[in-house]
């Protein structure tokens, strides 16, 4: 299992583009397929809203990866 930091640049990040960032999916599309499916959690519940708005303190999971999202940092931290 693994556990990475997302520091925000901004407000918000959306939960595709987060996955795509982090290398958890390979591409836009293979990112909304995983939402679809309902395989990502945000927060503990099963998120399939695709441009879901995720903002600092909320965790994304996928398998047996974690993102923290962190606020106003200077990029992408891997722990």
């Amino acid at each position: 299992m693994a556990i990475h930091d997302f520091s925000l640049q901004g407000e918000f990040i959306e939960l595709n583009v987060l996955l795509k960032l982090m290398g958890l999916a390979s591409s836009g599309g293979a990112a909304k397929a995983m939402i679809v499916e309902g395989s990502v959690r945000v927060d503990q519940q099963i998120e399939t809203r695709i441009r879901r708005k995720l903002h600092a303190g909320d965790v994304v999971k996928l398998g047996d990866e974690t993102i923290r999202i962190i606020a106003n940092g200077n990029g992408i931290e891997t722990r």
